[in-house]
């Protein structure tokens, strides 16, 4: 059915308007304007908080250059209710239509109202809260017209043609009242075209069928004589007579190749065809041949062609010359047909270059390399003598494939498209495609006891390269041959189709049978969007009218509640009246579309165990849906007895999708996405990421198949909710993908993640398939987005290092190319590094770090069993190790690696300590008079303080930038994360599970190492709290003598501050902080001696 799509806009309400009718109030309503069509609300007459609850319905139309795709709101105040001699504004919003969602996904959301432009000096305040969304409207059928009443004398007639005067002169009917100049101008239109129509040709005694429909004898493939009764075969003309013109084409089939015939002898001359366009001519010398005397046939499908005895005689040189230069082949020990070949004036632009010498051009597929394949298309047969489901073999170039077996309909089906890689060194220069009948259907190796129907050989120097954006190559009928250069042999059949040479950039790569692939089904290239994902926010208030099981006067209860796998529990509150109260959030993970429905069970807990008194299930279709931190409206639900259906209290819940927060699903510091779920909230890219995975090299064998190591290696990468996998090159310790992907960047402050694994997918162990077994990792690289320039192209190796228990292990090098491409303007760009990374809601209601790493656990679950059931699957360990789902583990090597970050941290002010004690030192006298002297100038002239600091931040920024690391971007590295020098136990401990597969001895001395690391923190602590509480020991009169001795101090240099200006006192500060060292004690100041003696608690703990 037809659908109609409308935007709908929801006008809710409106808070703290601006008071505009002079009394302290206003009348307003709000008009909208989309797309032309402008509709406006009732007026809300004096009210400041209106509440309007109107639907507008606005229709949306195609593209146009005089209206946009925007949406523009008003809020007036209306002139009738007040002082007021015109329509005051209130404010305004503008929104594009990248922002409207679909229905069900739409939310209330409250906009702040913005003046009417710029220059605009009216005041405006307030908010108006408005759900938009798309909806389709079906448009009903329009009623059948009514049976004329003349029907049955028309089907009387139907078999016979109308005479072409009543055809030519009746005027239409449809609109009698049609103006002289327009009969005018079509008549003139008429007559110009006439002369550019071809004469009508003769239709045969079949003729009267529809043009797009076959006769029973084109329908049905020709056969030999022990083909079925129903298949029926057209008889060739007689020599004697004139063969007739062929049936005219179907409408949707193209134009039919005419060549002309020479004289027969004993025939008469046909009438003379109409001419041929010169590039129908050039395209007839590459058809294939087929026998004289057989007539075309016309199909949908089928390019009418011509025999080779009808070529053209002028040009049998080039013939005699291709058919010498090419051997003969021998087809499974008959000697096949020639090979066939095209002119060569076609044949001149298609010569294929060494994969080093082509360029790579500018195209989507710019960031890789070229891989050059033979593309062979076998689309179907007809005329085979075989009642069976024959099968096409292919050889070319080493490989020997063959293809499923034929479906069959009005032909033999195939409609398969193989792939074949021309980098080989052992790449042939003859492709042999030929047909067999196997002698049973589910024959797909050994063709031992197969039947030979006919084949074709090509030369395959001769075929065309086809380079997208060049339209695809049409199929054409190939006659079947049987032994070579024998024309006079009983038909065999004719074959179906098309081969050229392509790229991995041709549309039939993806889906076509690739040599690098083995054949396996699963080892196509794919993309994969992880599902939306919402926090489902359950605040349980209180429940009502509950009996307890027990007659007693508390009782503890205890709400659970249970969406699919995830389970959470209230605190257990104490009562007596049977009303217990929580007020707690409950957070789950939900994704679309929605599976599972919420169970809420109550739970009496008593001495003996847990007693449930009742269930309530809630769908999630009837939860709504918010964006921000809006209150929502508390609901009533009745708790029932699952056994009995008995009424057993009610809940008070208040319920709500929480669209405002990002659901993560990867760690905090290596996230690709940081949008929030409700797509209204979204903000525009700000460029797009361009990653060309190219190939591996040096990888290590990952498995062994029939004694012989192998790696089935491929390529997964994620960025945001999309998931990219390349397709599986088999046994392949270099792999070659050379594929390029994009994605839209929201946040250049984002990471990419490429992960490579060895797939177990294509072999099979012991007659049982082996694709249950998990696929190994081989390793990643992150790349963030924020280190790259725009437009530059990245391309660079990698290598992949793999930490596992038993060390760190080099698996090979990775090399991929990438390039970001900003697509915003450059201020609105840099204003991205002003915004907060995580969503508002993340800030006004922030969630516990643990609550954090549980829902995103749970996401990482979610998200994983969902991939895991796309065909062909992405793995749940592909999953988890590319949102490195396991990083929140315990890991001694981590622990050290963090503390050795904050020591270099700290190395910059532990520097300039150092170097203040060289000024102290005086091992630079010159650069000490110079400190002396740029103290003077800061302490007489503070203003420059500020600027100075700021000055010298800039010159070490500029100075480093000569010093920038060259190497290409960032990546794992080793020492950094000390997988080098790290102990085996460590790594073993690392690596266990939880709870502890481990030994008792084992994990006894894993607890003591724990316990003497554990000291070392507890010493680290105790210093730090005994400083702090020597500073609190100043005035708490800890140490009487020692507070008194220090607020005596502070008063004498509040007077001396009070009589001696501060610029004063600091310059002798600073001299005397500087003196030179012969003018020092080497012991300790009095201060820090002062100091050190404050008391602490330490000395009070037990």
């Amino acid at each position: 059915m037809a659908k109609n799509q409308k935007l709908i806009v929801e006008v809710v309400d409106a808070r703290s308007l601006l008071p505009k009718d002079g009394h302290g109030t206003s009348s307003p309503y709000v008009t909208i304007d989309f797309y032309g069509q402008r509709k406006r609300t009732k007026t809300a007459i004096r009210d400041l908080n209106p509440t309007w609850n109107e639907v507008l319905e606005f229709n949306v139309g195609k593209p146009s250059n005089v209206f946009d795709d925007t949406l523009e709101l008003d809020v007036y105040h209306d002139k009738n209710y007040g002082p007021t001699r015109r329509n005051l504004h209130l404010g305004k919003i503008r929104f594009s239509s990248t922002q409207f969602v679909r229905k069900g996904e739409e939310a209330l959301i409250y906009y702040s109202l913005e003046k009417k432009s710029f220059f605009s000096w009216t005041w405006v305040q307030g908010e108006i809260g408005l759900k938009i969304y798309y909806q389709d409207q079906v448009i009903p059928p329009p009623p059948p017209p009514p049976a004329p009443a003349d029907e049955p004398k028309a089907d009387s007639n139907a078999d016979s043609p109308p005479p072409a005067e009543a055809v030519t002169e009746k005027p239409p009917e449809s609109d009698p009242k049609q103006p002289e100049e327009g009969e005018k101008s079509k008549a003139a239109a008429e007559a110009i075209k006439e002369p550019d129509k071809e004469p009508p040709a003769e239709q045969p005694a079949a003729g009267d069928a529809k043009p797009n429909e076959e006769s029973p004898a084109e329908a049905a493939p020709p056969s030999a004589g022990n083909a079925p009764a129903p298949i029926q075969v057209e008889k060739p003309p007689e020599p004697e007579s004139a063969a007739p013109p062929p049936p005219p084409p179907p409408d949707n089939a193209p134009a039919p190749i005419q060549v002309e015939k020479p004289p027969e002898p004993e025939s008469a001359a046909p009438p003379p065809p109409p001419p041929v366009p010169a590039k129908e001519a050039s395209e007839s010398q590459g058809d294939p041949p087929t026998e004289s005397n057989e007539p075309p046939e016309a199909d949908g499908d089928i390019v009418l062609e011509h025999s080779m005895n009808d070529w053209d005689p002028k040009s049998p040189e080039i013939i005699a010359s291709v058919y010498g230069s090419v051997p003969e082949v021998k087809v499974a020990g008959i000697n096949g047909p020639h090979p066939i070949t095209r002119p060569a004036v076609a044949t001149t632009n298609y010569t294929l270059e060494p994969q080093e010498s082509i360029s790579i051009e500018r195209s989507s597929f710019d960031l890789v390399e070229k891989m050059h394949y033979l593309f062979v298309r076998v689309v179907k047969a007809r005329g085979l003598p075989t009642n069976g489901n024959p099968i096409v073999r292919i050889v070319t170039s080493g490989s020997r494939i063959q293809s499923r077996p034929a479906r069959r309909t009005a032909f033999f089906e195939w409609d398969q498209t193989f792939a074949f890689g021309r980098d080989a060194p052992e790449s042939s220069s003859i492709l042999e495609v030929s047909v067999w009948d196997p002698p049973t259907a589910d024959s797909k190796s050994d063709l031992a006891g197969a039947k030979f129907l006919g084949g074709i050989c090509f030369d395959a120097t001769e075929i065309p390269l086809r380079d997208p954006p060049d339209s695809p190559l049409a199929p054409q009928w190939y006659r079947l041959e049987r032994s070579g250069g024998h024309r006079g042999d009983a038909m065999l059949g004719n074959l179906m189709l098309a081969t050229w040479v392509g790229t991995q950039a041709d549309e039939a790569f993806p889906d076509a049978w690739k040599t690098d692939a083995a054949g396996n089904v699963n080892s196509r290239a794919k993309v994969y969007l992880s599902p939306k994902l919402w926090y489902l926010r359950a605040t349980v208030l209180e429940a009502q009218d509950i009996l307890p099981a027990t007659h007693l006067k508390e009782a503890s209860y205890q709400l659970k509640a249970k969406l699919g796998p995830q389970v959470q529990k209230t605190k257990a509150t104490v009562t007596r009246n049977g009303n217990p109260s929580w007020n707690e959030d409950l957070l789950f993970v939900s994704a679309e579309p929605f599976r599972y429905e919420l169970t809420l069970t109550l739970e009496n807990r008593q001495a003996g165990g847990t007693v449930t008194l009742g269930t309530a299930t809630i769908s999630l279709t009837t939860i709504e849906r918010r964006v921000d931190d809006r209150m929502v409206a508390s609901r009533w639900f009745t708790f029932e007895d699952p056994e009995k259906a008995a009424y057993k209290g009610r809940v008070q819940l208040k319920l709500c999708f929480d669209g405002g927060y990002h659901v993560m699903d990867e760690a905090a510091h290596v996230c690709s996405d940081y949008r929030p779920t409700a797509r209204q909230l979204w903000k525009p890219p700000v460029g797009t990421v361009e990653l060309g995975i190219i190939a591996c090299k040096n990888l290590l064998p990952m498995k062994t198949v029939n004694g012989r190591g192998c790696t089935d290696a491929y390529c997964v990468a994620k960025y945001g909710p999309k998931w990219v996998r390349t397709r599986i090159v088999c046994d392949s310790l270099d792999p070659k993908w050379n594929e390029q992907y994009t994605w839209k960047v929201f946040d250049p402050s984002t990471v990419l993640t490429i992960g490579v694994f060895d797939s177990w997918e294509v072999f099979q162990s012991d007659g049982k398939a082996t694709a249950a077994r998990p696929d190994f990792r081989i390793g990643k690289v992150r790349i963030r987005i924020s280190t790259l320039e725009t437009g530059k192209v990245y391309r660079n190796s990698y290598p992949l290092t793999l930490l596992t228990n038993t060390g760190v292990k080099k698996m090979g090098e990775i090399a991929v190319a990438v390039r970001f491409v900003r697509t915003t303007q450059t201020l609105d760009f840099l204003h991205v590094y002003s915004q907060p990374l995580l969503p508002l809601m993340h800030h006004i209601k922030p969630l516990g770090g643990v609550q954090q790493e549980m829902l995103r656990s749970t996401a990482v679950k979610i998200i994983a069993e969902h991939l895991s059931r796309s065909e062909p699957p992405l793995r749940r360990e592909v999953v988890s190790y590319l949102v490195d789902a396991d990083s929140h583990a315990f890991s001694m090597r981590k622990v050290r690696a963090n503390w050795f970050r904050i020591i270099n941290v700290i190395a910059g002010a532990l520097d300039i300590v150092r170097w203040i004690e060289a000024m102290r030192e005086w091992k630079n006298p010159t650069a000490t008079i110079l400190v002396h002297a740029l103290l003077v100038m800061l302490v007489w002239f503070p203003d420059l303080i500020v600027p100075t600091l700021a000055f010298y931040v800039f010159v070490i920024g500029a100075w480093n930038y000569r010093l920038r690391s060259r190497d290409p971007l960032p990546h794992f590295d080793p020492k950094i994360s000390l997988a080098e020098s790290v102990d085996l136990e460590e790594l073993d401990e690392e690596f266990d599970t939880l709870p502890s597969s481990r030994s008792a001895d084992e994990v006894r001395r894993r607890y003591d190492k724990l316990r003497t690391l554990g000291i070392r923190v507890q010493k680290i602590l105790g210093d730090f709290a005994t400083q702090g509480e020597r500073v609190q020991a100043l005035v708490t009169w800890r140490d009487p003598r020692a507070t008194g001795i220090f607020i005596g101090l502070c008063f004498v240099v509040a007077i001396i501050l009070y009589l001696v200006p501060s610029k004063m006192v600091a310059m002798t500060f600073g001299f005397y902080y500087l003196r030179h060292p012969i003018f020092r004690d080497r012991m300790p100041s009095p201060a820090l001696n002062f100091f050190r003696r404050l008391p602490s608690l330490c000395d009070r703990i037990m």
